[in-house]
């Protein structure tokens, strides 16, 4: 029996994946569980239009996440913080801090939790890096300067 998965199921398939199980597992488990649904006529059809405007909203998600990427390419933040005479700073610098930095300096927003920097914290002065990802094929390296203030 063809179904359409409504949802992932391990070592079975994805959501929205059509494939073919025993009759009997579906009818006593998938379909009464509500994992999937029979893949008749109709249901293909109405899968084939959501398909196809899954894959209009990722075009235009990755369009996106590239015309963002291109705009942070050459971005340099500075970011100050509190500092003793050695460079030490005084709690730490973390995503947070980048993303309002990049909000205020560039009027750029990006969602702290797509912001990944080394060893998660800088606890020092100095220029570092952080990654941003804003699509799975859109990754972005900028670099921040932390200084004293």
């Amino acid at each position: 029996m063809d179904i359409i998965l409504k949802k992932d199921i391990h070592k079975l398939g994805y959501t929205n994946d059509i494939i073919t199980v025993k009759d009997g597992y579906a009818q006593n488990y998938l379909i009464p569980q509500g994992l999937a649904i029979v893949a008749d006529k109709t249901n293909r059809k109405v899968h084939a239009e959501i398909m196809k405007q899954k894959a209009y909203k990722q075009e235009k998600a990755k369009f996106e996440a590239l015309s963002l990427a291109q705009k942070l390419e050459n971005v340099t933040l500075k970011i100050g913080a509190k500092a003793a005479e050695s460079g030490k700073i005084y709690g730490s610098v973390n995503v947070i801090q980048i993303a309002e930095a990049l909000k205020d300096q560039y009027k750029i927003e990006v969602d702290r939790k797509k912001i990944f920097i080394d060893g998660d914290s800088i606890k020092e002065t100095g220029s570092y890096e952080a990654t941003i990802n804003l699509h799975r094929d859109a990754k972005v390296i900028i670099k921040f300067d932390v200084f004293a203030e």
